[in-house]
């Protein structure tokens, strides 16, 4: 429980952290599943990569998928093999995991549910001219794109922020999911790094109203992937989804309200009406 603002919102920030117990079980399990693939395929490299690469995971563990890469031997590449392939490391993951019951491609890679965590394993290849290219097995294609870039990308951004853009990318990653995961992940944590590009981040409060408040104008109009493989991040989302992060921009100016006027309890209960129950009560 918290008294102030600024306590509250570091409280809210350690509170979306993983532990480090936590960082040893995923540790240990990611690098049972690469050394798993690695006994079928020809593996050229595998690395981790999404949302737990960049930082950008929150609690809990159980919410979370953990990205491992696999890039593979290009003779197991074919125009048309996205399912075919998926489908053979899906085999191939169940024969390390026969108790696990849920293992099953998922657009762009094989999931394993674990009882704690999800791993999402993407097979892909190196492309000519850079980046690699990962199976799309619901439009039956081949995606460019570039994993390690997006990490670089996201750490000078962090920097340019002063250790602050990634807790914020956190922060609104943590509305998204009490909101019912408006937003795909990789989406959000773009718009979040786009509408504070020419900006710093001075504070949490602020930053988070700047970004509901920015977002709107930014949601309905294609927002290239940073590392350039791709013109829209943002063409599965419906416009009628995003009606509750203009609620969330009245909240967090209401907040802000509050606060100036010294209200420090009924800024609080307004920012865990954004954040829910990881944001700390007052008291």
């Amino acid at each position: 429980m918290v008294t102030t603002i600024s306590e509250g919102f570091r409280q809210f920030r350690t509170n979306l952290e993983i532990t480090s117990l936590q960082e040893s079980t995923t540790s240990s399990r990611q690098q049972n599943v690469r050394d798993t693939v690695a006994e079928d395929f020809e593996v050229l490299e595998s690395f981790l990569t999404g949302s737990y690469r960049r930082n950008t995971m929150i609690a809990p563990l159980t919410t979370a998928d953990i990205d491992v890469f696999i890039v593979l031997d290009p003779k197991y590449y074919t125009d048309q093999s996205q399912h075919a392939l998926l489908s053979s490391v899906m085999t191939t993951l169940k024969k390390r995991y026969p108790k696990t019951p849920k293992i099953k491609p998922d657009g762009q890679a094989v999931t394993i549910t674990f009882t704690d965590f999800k791993v999402d394993v993407v097979p892909g290849f190196y492309r000519t001219g850079g980046g690699f290219l990962i199976p799309d097995s619901h439009l039956k294609r081949w995606i460019p794109t570039d994993p390690k870039k997006h990490v670089d990308l996201w750490s000078a951004s962090n920097k340019a922020h002063h250790g602050s853009l990634v807790p914020l990318i956190k922060m609104l990653k943590c509305w998204n999911r009490e909101k019912g995961n408006l937003f795909r992940s990789f989406h959000l944590e773009v718009l979040v790094r786009h509408v504070l590009k020419d900006v710093t981040i001075t504070d949490y409060p602020s930053g988070a109203r700047w970004v509901f408040d920015k977002m709107r104008d930014k949601v309905w109009t294609k927002i290239a992937d940073p590392a350039g493989y791709s013109d829209d991040v943002a063409s599965y989302l419906a416009k009628s989804e995003a009606d509750r992060m203009i609620a969330a921009l009245d909240q967090a100016r209401t907040a802000e309200n509050y606060s100036n006027q010294g209200y420090a309890k009924l800024a609080i209960d307004e920012w865990r009406s954004i954040f829910a129950d990881y944001f700390p009560a007052y008291g």
